[in-house]
């Protein structure tokens, strides 16, 4: 019963909420964005959805617009040079993904749930994770995006093959996170993913998750710090 009404419920609510709280912010950053880097404002992209379907995926536009075809492609790193200034802040504060509520009004998405891939990097995963993640529709934020908060991070610090070392070591445990959701999908996991979503922004090497949720699957000694 959570995963079809109250879930879908509790959504709509936050949207309106969140659209109170930050509406003032909505129209300084779009202002920024219009006037520095390439002059547009929103980046879409299509990305597998709820029962793997397609979607169009709206965020604030922070890097070049020609960036998936050049450099690191679809692999952010850190201190990436096809990322704007302004988008650097973006993309710290998380505020890159406020146009994503619209998504989650339209019923595209949720607040909470497996990050929403586009279909190059969906693939990466084994069939089995492949044909579980997306039951429910994709968040906004989730276990593994608090995980792999500094992804970009571990990506940049990685020898060798960026794309090598993200299909062997990152993609099998996101796979493993997003499974372990989908097995303890309730409100209490909801809420409390919610809660670190905002406690990772203001503490990012907080390692809270791991205290709350005990029974994460363990990291592979190749993403340990």
């Amino acid at each position: 019963m959570y995963i079809n009404f109250t879930k879908r419920l509790i959504d709509i609510l936050l949207v309106f909420i969140v659209l109170v709280v930050l509406s003032p912010l909505l129209l300084p950053v779009i202002l920024i964005l219009w006037a520095t880097g390439e002059h547009y404002i929103f980046y879409g992209q299509y990305r597998v959805g709820h029962n793997n379907r397609s979607f169009k995926i709206w965020k604030f536009a922070t890097m070049l617009k020609n960036s998936p075809n050049i450099g690191t492609k679809n692999i952010t790193l850190r201190n990436d040079p096809r990322v704007f200034p302004f988008g650097r802040f973006l993309r710290k504060t998380k505020l890159n993904e406020l146009p994503q509520i619209f998504n989650i009004l339209l019923g595209d998405m949720s607040f909470i749930g497996s990050r929403p891939l586009v279909k190059v990097d969906f693939e990466k995963y084994s069939p089995d994770v492949q044909s579980i993640i997306y039951h429910t529709p994709p968040g906004l934020t989730g276990i593994a995006s608090i995980v792999f908060r500094d992804e970009e991070k571990w990506i940049s610090d990685a020898k060798g093959d960026k794309h090598e070392y993200y299909r062997l070591h990152i993609t099998p445990y996101k796979g493993e996170l997003e499974l372990w959701y989908q097995k303890h999908l309730s409100f209490y996991t909801d809420f409390m993913l919610m809660f670190l979503t905002a406690w990772a922004i203001v503490a990012p090497k907080s390692d809270l998750v791991h205290k709350v949720f005990k029974d994460l699957p363990e990291r592979p000694d190749e993403l340990k710090c």
